[in-house]
């Protein structure tokens, strides 16, 4: 577990899977690369499926296999079926001259509606999400790239028991010259390993409730370290918690606060769902993140943090469906 520790200290307050429990990973860095492999060649047969907890275990196998720290993303309508893909990061409405997010958001948070989910009551909070870039590989000169696509379901009680099933999707490329360049290195002979099984079942840990003050969602959001930091715990929020009205509109008045934050305006998500955009660029560690909300509901639709230089690598999750469920599956 020694890289899953390293990746803790690394990411400090800002780390999105602190307070989850994660399993020792299930495959060596060897296999995952095998693997990468046989789902490029197998894609349209059947997924493989490596089981991996969703955030951390991704970067303590990425530490494993000295890749470079960094996630890939990718712009289609849907992709999930679609092997080796090369893609782009996704566009949004104002790229240049944007104004500050904060009137922008307070107007958002005074007028959101019932999601779906609000009329509706179960024993587990069920979320579905996609992240590209779960994680990306390196060529040993820095400039090929791979990202792997991971798919998760989890029902999850406030004791912290329920299931989480993952499936991996095929892997994808941020240019030409990066899918040709793993597509040859696929082709070499393989080690096998052993499949994992499709569904973890989740240990008993208590979930803290999600509070509904300013004041109380200040401190989970961690704005005191800036809007990097914060967007990282908006993304942890709403893939763990279902977010009622009331506090998604109290979280949108907290980004408000945060200087830095811009507002570019209306996008389309990698799902083909329209949205509005902020982004915040952390100069310091030469990153950008950027949060797509529904502008209805107020619910994230997805999260993506790229890099501040021309090759704009980056992490992009969706986040496909939030509900209650009175079973997990």
């Amino acid at each position: 577990m020694a890289g899953e520790e390293r990746t803790r200290t690394l990411l400090g307050p800002a780390d999105p899977a602190r307070h989850a429990a994660v399993a020792p990973p299930p495959t060596s860095a060897r296999d995952l690369i095998d693997r990468a492999g046989a789902t490029e060649s197998a894609a349209r047969r059947r997924p493989v499926r490596p089981t991996r907890r969703l955030v951390l275990t991704a970067g303590t196998l990425a530490v494993a296999a000295g890749a470079v720290s960094v996630l890939q993303p990718f712009e289609a309508a849907d992709t999930t079926d679609a092997p080796g893909l090369v893609l782009e990061p996704v566009a949004y409405q104002f790229r240049t001259d944007a104004s500050a997010a904060g009137p922008q958001l307070r107007a958002l948070a005074g007028k959101l509606v019932e999601a779906e989910y609000d009329t509706r009551t179960g024993r587990y909070m069920f979320h579905h999400s996609r992240k590209w870039g779960d994680p990306v590989m390196t060529s040993p000169d820095g400039r090929h790239h791979v990202g792997f696509v991971g798919e998760t379901k989890v029902w999850q009680a406030a004791d912290g028991t329920g299931n989480q099933l993952t499936n991996q999707l095929a892997p994808q490329y941020p240019d030409q010259e990066s899918r040709d360049y793993w597509q040859r290195q696929f082709d070499r002979p393989r080690i096998s390993g052993t499949s994992a099984p499709d569904t973890i079942p989740l240990p008993p840990e208590p979930i803290e409730p999600l509070p509904s003050d300013r004041s109380g969602l200040r401190e989970v959001l961690k704005v005191e370290y800036g809007g990097g930091a914060a967007s990282k715990e908006v993304s942890r929020v709403y893939g763990q918690y279902v977010v009622p009205q009331r506090t998604r509109a109290e979280i949108l008045r907290v980004l408000a606060d945060v200087p830095g934050f811009l507002w570019r305006g209306q996008v389309t998500d990698r799902a083909g769902r329209e949205g509005v955009a902020i982004t915040f660029d952390d100069r310091e560690h030469a990153q950008q993140s950027l949060l797509i909300f529904d502008r209805r509901t107020g619910e994230l639709l997805a999260h993506e943090s790229l890099t501040l230089s021309p090759v704009r690598l980056g992490a992009y999750q969706l986040f496909l469906e939030t509900d209650w469920r009175d079973r997990p599956e």
